[in-house]
């Protein structure tokens, strides 16, 4: 049988500046769902970012592919898309099984019960959707157990109201199906060189899950929701092994926090170089675990971890509190020092609250010039929906709470006015480049790159100035263009069958 699985577009300009400048990763969950898929299927992924207009690229798909099953996943900021393509999908092919799966289905099921979405996945899809394709074919019930979901099901909202299901076994989680997409279209910019001279700072970039999950339950974060509070963890010989077999020099670990057992990263850094195998490493850890481990880190230096992902979030205690991070001001400045010492570069992460005054915005300036040489972003304060902070919140939204939930765009009322919060928010990213490591470590790259980075840092810089705009009256009323779009494709089919 045939089946179609696709990765929406980003919805907000924000994140497609981001994605065709900085960081585009392949859809590493959509070939897991593939992995899992028996060998004797055609499967097809689809990522929606390379179509120059989405939905006429998805509505050819569909016509030419003709599948049978159609799998979307999506965060909440892709969940009205994914509504209006699965109804795209039946107007086209009324008989087609359309499933949704991902983080905003695993944790608030119920906002897919619509007309066009016949089965909602929770939790793990990588070993649910085999079992919906082996059900398909001996024309059995599709949904089952509390993963797999169905609006025709009675006892639907009792299931939906449950907590995410547990998740499987890691060894049960097939493994990625990355022959199923364009391998040269993805990457991560690279400014970290011992050498002081990259070839390319836009190298094709592969993504590995060693682990999923967190043992920290920060306030802002939905990943313990999703996982219930469980941390799994993949063999140091698993991961080992995948990696060995993938063909790009740039691996980024996709882990929510890839260092918290010390002794099975130190074991997979072991192997790596007993192996002799030779790539570049980012990943994302916490402060803490740094300090805690400075010779876990110095051996992954060896092995190749080459930049390091750590949510600073801010510098004020306070804020630390506030975020429940559980750490405080003096460990974020030693996890800076340290990794400064060894020689990996950071990429620090800091947050924004609503309810920063001018003076925060001058304050946060200057503790990113003393992080700096450092790759920076920054984030706004934002309930991840589906949590206790976020149902707390429910009567404070300014915007759409899942469309405008990317960590940019507040939905949270402002303390100052959003055009003069947004002129901060930019300026804090036209400071972090200016201290940028290529510039200040004075790395060589080709020329033509150099140009390119300017022109994508000052469309980037613009796009988060001008993110006050989607407060105004006439934007917040037609937010999804995608979703409007959709909609009057499927009322010209509706009208051409008639």
């Amino acid at each position: 049988m045939r089946i179609l699985l696709v990765k929406p577009n980003p919805q907000l300009l924000v994140a497609r500046r981001l994605q065709e400048g900085f960081l585009h990763l392949e859809p590493l969950e959509l070939e897991m769902v593939a992995g899992g898929i028996p060998p004797d299927d055609e499967v097809v992924i689809q990522d929606l970012s390379f179509e120059k207009d989405p939905v006429i690229g998805f509505k050819d798909k569909l016509q030419q592919f003709d599948p049978q099953i159609v799998g979307f996943t999506g965060y909440s900021t892709q969940a009205a898309m994914v509504k209006s393509l699965a109804a795209l999908a039946k107007s086209i092919k009324p008989g087609i099984i359309t499933v949704v799966g991902g983080t905003h289905a695993t944790i608030i099921p119920a906002d897919y019960n619509v007309e066009g979405i016949d089965l909602i996945v929770r939790g793990e899809g990588g070993t649910a959707f085999g079992g919906i394709v082996k059900r398909y074919k001996k024309n059995e019930p599709l949904s089952f157990g509390d993963t797999v979901l169905s609006a025709a099901d009675p006892d639907f909202e009792a299931k939906a109201a449950q907590l995410p299901p547990e998740f499987p076994d890691v060894e049960d989680i097939p493994l990625a199906r990355r022959d199923l997409v364009d391998r040269s279209r993805y990457f991560c910019v690279w400014t970290s060189s011992t050498e002081k001279k990259l070839e390319t700072i836009f190298p094709r970039t592969a993504s590995v899950r060693t682990s999923t999950g967190c043992a920290f339950t920060c306030s802002f974060c939905v990943v313990h929701h999703l996982m219930r509070g469980k941390y799994l963890q993949r063999r140091p010989e698993d991961v080992v092994s995948e990696i060995e077999k993938i063909p790009e020099d740039h691996i980024y670990f996709v882990d929510d926090e890839t260092f918290l057992n010390s002794d099975r990263m130190t074991k997979t850094a072991n192997l790596l170089i007993e192996k002799g195998i030779k790539k570049k490493y980012i990943s994302w850890a916490r402060s803490d675990t740094i300090i805690k481990h400075p010779e876990l880190f110095r051996l992954w230096k060896k092995a190749g971890l080459s930049v390091v992902y750590v949510g600073l979030e801010a510098m004020v205690g306070s804020r630390l509190d506030k975020y429940n991070k559980r750490t405080n001001v003096d460990i974020n400045r030693q996890a800076v020092e340290l990794l400064r010492e060894i020689g990996i570069t950071l990429h620090a992460s800091f947050m924004v609250d609503p309810d920063f005054s001018v003076e925060d915005f001058r304050m946060l300036e200057k503790e990113v010039i003393k992080v700096c040489p450092a790759e920076v972003s920054f984030t706004v304060f934002s309930p991840s929906p589906g949590t206790e902070l976020w149902k707390s919140h429910k009567e404070d939204y300014i915007v759409d709470p899942y469309l405008y939930y990317d960590c940019m765009h507040t939905i949270l009322p402002a303390k100052l006015d959003l055009k003069l919060f947004y002129a901060h928010f930019a300026k804090l990213s036209r400071v972090a480049m200016q201290a940028n490591p290529l510039r200040v470590n004075k790395v060589k790259v080709p020329f033509r790159e150099i140009i390119k980075i300017i022109g994508l840092g000052t469309r980037y810089i613009l796009a988060l100035k001008n993110i006050y705009k989607a407060y105004l009256p006439n934007n917040v009323l037609n937010p999804c263009e995608t979703a409007i779009k959709i909609k009057k494709t499927a009322e010209g089919l509706a009208r051409l069958k008639g």
